[in-house]
């Protein structure tokens, strides 16, 4: 039996000039194909899927904005980084229009390559086998709670819900969903789409609830509040966007806070009069991350297997985390030292620990919000 020193040695030899293996001193296994590949290492390697991918040359994303969560510097980066062409469908779309994407564009190549979406749109395309399972080499530092178990999709940052407000049209802002209540603001609250669609709006709804002795369990009294809201004026049925926002028709926007900071700076450099200010309202406290994931019948499912790792890598984590949403790896990066400290420093104080409501929790209020919403909103 080899001495401790000369065991790890073979070990270490066995992994380097092996690998992949099934097991130590047995004879290698062949790649697998990119489309069935759960692993850069089942692939070949990185080199060997950073090669596939580079020779189909291209990946199809979908509802994509370049202002969300600093996607147009990542698509930017991948694009330098490795030479493949990255086309944006729907830019504007929402979490639902990718799931239908997912299943209605599969003939003819036309499929998004990759998805970014709500918790629970991703629960909901696992159970209904539209997604790859596939582990970035990150996947282990990703805390348990925030993927799935069967690598089918994976959380890669997230945000609280908050209140943007425009101070040059709105005399003072709301800090609270309580404050929304107020006459003072008929005609200005809107949400970042549908929720029934969006899971932005949706995550809206969630902690409307949570202001108002609602619970994980039960979303009823967000949907009553926001009922109640459009009852009195005060919520409107217009999708905020920097573009109502500048016209001045969602001077109050109910969104993710690296949305409505973001949007700040963007006023700010572009010379927008627009005084834009953003709260977490502490009443309704309320986190979420939006998970990433690769299609089963991916086009180009090299490409989108090495944008993942790109996805999870230091770099791609500190580009979220430049345009304040909070990465999933953000604990594990500041103990490795790959985190971007200033980045980190600029993120708003926040009260407490989150906590995150289960699969089946998700499951429930979607089904509760799509039962009701557009009832409550047009009576």
């Amino acid at each position: 039996m080899p001495a401790p020193r000369l065991r790890t040695a073979f070990v270490a030899a066995c992994l380097l000039l092996a690998a992949p293996l099934s097991a130590c001193g047995d004879k290698p296994t062949a790649p697998r194909a990119p489309a069935v590949a759960t692993s850069a290492a089942d692939a070949g390697g990185m080199a060997a899927l950073t090669t596939a991918a580079k020779k189909e040359g291209s990946l199809h994303t979908i509802a994509l904005p370049s202002d969300w969560a600093n996607y147009g510097a990542m698509i930017d980066g991948f694009e330098k980084k490795y030479g493949i062409r990255v086309t944006v469908e729907n830019p504007e779309g929402t979490s639902q229009d990718e799931i239908n994407a997912l299943k209605e564009h599969r003939a003819g190549g036309r499929a998004p390559d990759v998805i970014d979406v709500g918790g629970s749109f991703a629960q909901s395309a696992a159970r209904q086998g539209l997604l790859a399972p596939y582990k970035v080499a990150a996947y282990d530092k990703i805390p348990k709670e925030q993927k799935d178990d069967r690598a089918r999709w994976y959380n890669s940052y997230g945000g609280y819900i908050s209140i943007g407000c425009d101070a040059k049209r709105v005399k003072t802002c709301p800090a609270t969903f309580a404050d929304l209540r107020k006459p003072e603001y008929k005609g200005k609250v809107a949400l970042d789409g549908n929720p029934t669609k969006s899971g932005s709006a949706f995550a809206g709804v969630y902690a409307a609830a949570l202001a108002n002795r609602g619970s994980f369990d039960d979303v009823q009294p967000g949907i009553d509040f926001f009922a109640e809201l459009s009852k009195n004026g005060n919520f409107i049925p217009v999708e905020s966007t920097p573009a109502t926002i500048a016209k001045g028709q969602t001077p109050i926007s109910i969104d993710w806070d690296f949305l409505n900071l973001g949007y700040a700076d963007e006023f700010r450099e572009n010379g927008t009069d627009v005084d834009w200010r953003t709260a977490i309202p502490f009443d309704g406290s309320f986190a979420q991350y939006y998970a990433n994931a690769v299609n089963k019948d991916a086009p180009h499912p090299a490409a989108a297997r090495l944008w993942q790792e790109y996805v999870f890598s230091p770099e791609g984590q500190n580009l979220r985390l430049g345009a304040y949403a909070r990465p999933v790896l953000m604990d594990a990066m500041e103990k490795d030292g790959t985190l971007d400290k200033a980045a980190a420093e600029k993120l708003p104080t926040v009260e407490g620990t989150p906590t995150f409501p289960t699969e089946a929790q998700r499951a429930k209020a979607r089904e509760t919000v799509n039962r009701g919403w557009a009832e409550a909103v047009s009576s």
